[in-house]
């Protein structure tokens, strides 16, 4: 087949081969770019990403407050007990949950820009007022605030790059910008230290100090946000020349996102009927029990290994840069192997090792080597993230996808810390062994999604449609017979 007769078989994700056994749905990556082109994604990079990745930071350092201030001295101070901290750990997560369903019909209603600036204000505002709170009671209930007002976020960031960028580019500004929830774990790790080294400012307790400063500068971020990030490809902040304008019309027509404001109830019924639909959902609860658990213990894990609380700080901090590394390194292995749920597969192959050996390693200060195995779940969850990015169009059933994705995730969240039960510590075996059984249904479930995703590429591509499609046409990945998945 030459190049003309492969351009009539150009589907909404590119060209393809028609030898559909070696077809994964990357064949558009291999598309050179004009140079105009080039200068426009360069263009959407500056206005777009930097916003962002500071969102995405400000959000992760935030969530982690609770981690650091257990070594600024919250328990002392609250008198909390072991149960206290994991109903405050995980009421975030509740939070979280029931803010899942108003985000659907915000993000289909109100511009998404402004709609996260005010969202990142709030919570800013949310975390110095708990700077405040004197009872565990108090802190419980900010912490619920500050789950349910975080929880608009990755869905709205999520449906922001898979507005701005082909599927081809979404991994690599996924990955761009979850990999600053491993930087914000350095500086987070880095704010704590430093906080911890001064005795009281004022007559302020430290774990205070860490709530008023975070939160001051979240809500500075949700004021620039608010005026200045932008949602609209189109938009006339990007100065588009002509042939800009073209080009822009052409890659929303191949990342198959077009903003409607009507909610079509079909598109949402035909997402709940799919086997896909409940694999990558399963499979997200899974993977996040044991998300919850490293995230909200990772200090009281390090403790419990031998280490001071300084120490515990320098050992989370450490593992900000292994997430980086883990995040980079998946991201940068999808994308020159052109095999996304394959590299989840593996990633979470590497996770059970490393759950592993956190069971079997006796000396504790060895055990670090096992936990930072398991962070490799953070590379494969956000190759998930990217896959459904990728995979799913219709713009009601895209922001279903991603909402019902963080439903998933916020209750895995939520019964995560749960497992971790204070008299089983510091080993914590039986939530351990949940969480290495989990994730083996986890890679059972991604390969299974693949195969059927696999077969509808093959049908389409051995039985072509005639039928001419359009984006501006909202049609769905079922509806649209020529749409492809990226596996």
């Amino acid at each position: 087949m030459d190049f003309e007769e492969k351009r009539s078989t150009k589907s909404l994700n590119g060209y393809y081969d028609m030898e559909y056994s070696n077809y994964n749905g990357y064949e558009e990556d291999d598309i050179p770019l004009s140079m105009e082109e080039k200068a426009l994604i360069r263009k959407i990079d500056f206005f777009i990403m930097p916003l962002i990745c500071l969102i995405d930071f400000f959000q992760y350092i935030d969530k982690a407050t609770l981690t650091y201030a257990v070594t600024l001295d919250l328990y002392d101070d609250l008198k909390l007990t072991g149960s206290q901290y994991s109903i405050i750990a995980s009421i975030f997560y509740l939070g979280y949950l029931l803010y899942q369903l108003p985000n659907n019909y915000f993000l289909q209603k109100v511009p998404v820009g402004k709609y996260i600036g005010i969202l990142v204000f709030i919570w800013g505002a949310v975390i110095a007022s708990t700077a405040a709170c004197t009872t565990a009671a108090q802190v419980t209930a900010m912490r619920f605030l500050l789950g349910f007002f975080e929880a608009g976020i990755y869905p709205s960031l999520t449906l922001l790059v898979s507005t701005f960028y082909r599927r081809s580019e979404q991994a690599s500004r996924l990955g761009l910008f979850w990999i600053w929830n491993g930087i914000a774990t350095i500086v987070g790790g880095l704010i704590s230290y430093g906080v911890d080294t001064i005795d009281k400012p004022y007559g302020i307790a430290k774990w205070k100090w860490l709530m008023l400063v975070l939160g001051s500068a979240t809500c500075v971020t949700g004021f620039i946000s608010f005026f200045f990030l932008i949602d609209n490809p189109k938009s006339p902040a990007f100065n588009l020349n002509a042939e800009q304008e073209i080009l822009v019309e052409e890659r929303i027509r191949d990342n198959a996102v077009v903003r409607t404001s009507t909610i079509k109830k079909e598109q949402i019924y035909e997402a709940l009927k799919e086997v896909r639909f409940w694999c990558f959902g399963v499979s997200c609860f899974l993977l996040n029990l044991q998300n919850g658990a490293m995230s909200a213990y990772i200090a009281q894990i390090a403790i419990g290994f031998g280490f001071t609380g300084r120490q515990s700080n320098f050992i989370t901090l450490c593992g900000g840069l292994v997430v980086i590394i883990w995040i980079g390194g998946s991201v940068l292995f999808a994308q020159r192997f052109k095999q996304i749920i394959y590299t989840v597969a593996g990633l979470m192959a590497i996770d059970i090792l490393g759950l592993i050996l956190l069971l079997v390693i006796p000396e504790p200060r060895l055990k670090l080597i096992g936990v930072y195995l398991t962070w490799s779940y953070t590379g494969a969850y956000v190759l998930m993230v990217t896959s459904i990015s990728n995979n799913i169009s219709g713009y009601t059933k895209k922001i279903f996808y991603n909402g019902a994705f963080m439903i998933f995730y916020t209750l895995g969240n939520f019964i995560g810390p749960l497992l971790m039960v204070e008299s089983t510590g510091p080993r914590y075996m039986p939530a351990i062994i949940t969480y290495t059984c989990s994730n083996f249904v986890v890679v059972i479930l991604w390969l299974f999604a693949r195969r059927r995703m696999a077969a509808i590429n093959k049908q389409r591509i051995t039985n072509p449609s005639n039928e001419i499609t359009n984006v501006e046409d909202d049609l769905t990945d079922i509806q649209d017979p020529n749409f492809l998945y990226r596996l």
